[in-house]
């Protein structure tokens, strides 16, 4: 600083150092825009290098996530294992000899229909019959139901079918 070098300023108790500038050359207008023109130019090379460096991050990260060949392997003989042993048993289902005919289908499905419609029927009617025998009673349905010893479908979460 006392050769001149270096210029000093003081900031309350601190002390500031930095090259005098004054010493350098001035450099042209010329040579101001050559390095303008070149500092563009590297601004763009490292923003193509960032892009490329982004993409193959995330490709990194893909094969990072995808199996590795051994770990393919491994899974390809799991899942024909899993197919030799449904092929299995679809034939075994195919060959069984117990198959329902068309007509039993049919008879059961229609048996089951006449079965959920007597239930609604019966069902409707001791409602009915419940619900005028409640409205004379003092206390609640629920009370009723359990001196009476009456056990609803709810009790037992039971649900009709859905009609088809």
């Amino acid at each position: 600083a006392q050769q001149g070098r270096v210029r000093e300023k003081t900031y309350g108790k601190q002390k500031i150092y930095f090259a005098d500038q004054e010493q350098l050359p001035a450099a042209s207008d010329e040579e101001l825009r050559g390095l303008d023109g070149e500092i563009a130019g590297l601004s763009g090379k490292v923003q193509a290098l960032q892009q490329s460096c982004r993409q193959m991050e995330a490709e990194l990260k893909d094969l990072n996530s995808s199996m590795t060949t051994s770990e393919m392997g491994r899974e390809i003989g799991e899942l024909r294992k899993d197919c030799a042993s449904y092929t299995e048993k679809l034939e075994r289902i195919k060959s069984a000899t117990n198959h329902v005919t068309p007509e039993e289908k049919e008879k059961v499905c229609s048996e089951q229909k006449l079965y959920c419609q007597e239930w609604r029927r019966r069902k409707r009617m001791a409602t009915e019959l419940l619900d005028a025998i409640l409205e004379g009673y003092p206390k609640s349905k629920k009370q009723f139901f359990e001196e009476v010893g009456i056990e609803t479908d709810e009790d037992h979460n039971v649900t009709l079918p859905a009609a088809v």
